[in-house]
């Protein structure tokens, strides 16, 4: 008798059990520095703890809620002189966390977005610049409304609203925390 008919049987499970990764990490932090501040000679971290006092003025300010203790922050340098902000950020997308770093100038205006990390199956198109190029110039106190302000991308909802409102979050921890 043929005793190999059992083998596809032990295989199975671990098919069964391997589940595609998607994740996908596109810069690492001084890949994002370096690209969103090309100028920049030096970044100098800043972490900001987030108590409960400035947590809700954070919220009151971004309608958004801030789930983490402390934000990476990091000064960016020129010449000795400051010359913006480098922030990493992670929102939830549908399932999984996005990494995302968003720059601020002096004056607390966006100066981009970049997606650092991406673990969904579905909406990486928010990778796009094009897409991302929508939050330029905004600031605290703006509109950053899917839909209204900022493009929706079909299959990526989720993911486009929760950076939207990470942005918008960024922006009043730099009116609450950084200016």
């Amino acid at each position: 008798m043929n005793s190999n008919w059992f083998i596809p049987l032990l295989a199975a499970p671990a098919v069964v059990c391997a589940a595609p990764s998607y994740a996908a990490q596109y810069l690492t932090v001084e890949q994002a520095q370096r690209l969103m501040f090309a100028n920049a000679d030096g970044f100098t971290a800043q972490p900001v703890a987030l108590d409960a006092r400035l947590k809700r003025l954070i919220k009151e300010r971004s309608g958004v809620n801030v789930r983490n203790d402390v934000q990476q922050v990091w000064r960016a340098l020129a010449g000795g002189k400051q010359i913006g902000w480098f922030i990493v950020d992670e929102v939830i997308g549908k399932h999984e966390f996005i990494t995302y770093a968003l720059t601020l100038d002096m004056s607390g205006a966006i100066l981009g977005v970049e997606i650092m990390d991406y673990r969904e199956t579905h909406g990486h198109e928010v990778r796009n610049a094009k897409w991302r190029a929508q939050f330029k110039g905004k600031r605290a106190g703006e509109a950053f409304e899917l839909d209204e302000d900022i493009q929706n991308i079909s299959g990526a909802t989720l993911s486009c609203k929760h950076i939207a409102d990470g942005a918008k979050r960024l922006v009043a921890l730099y009116e609450a925390a950084l200016k």
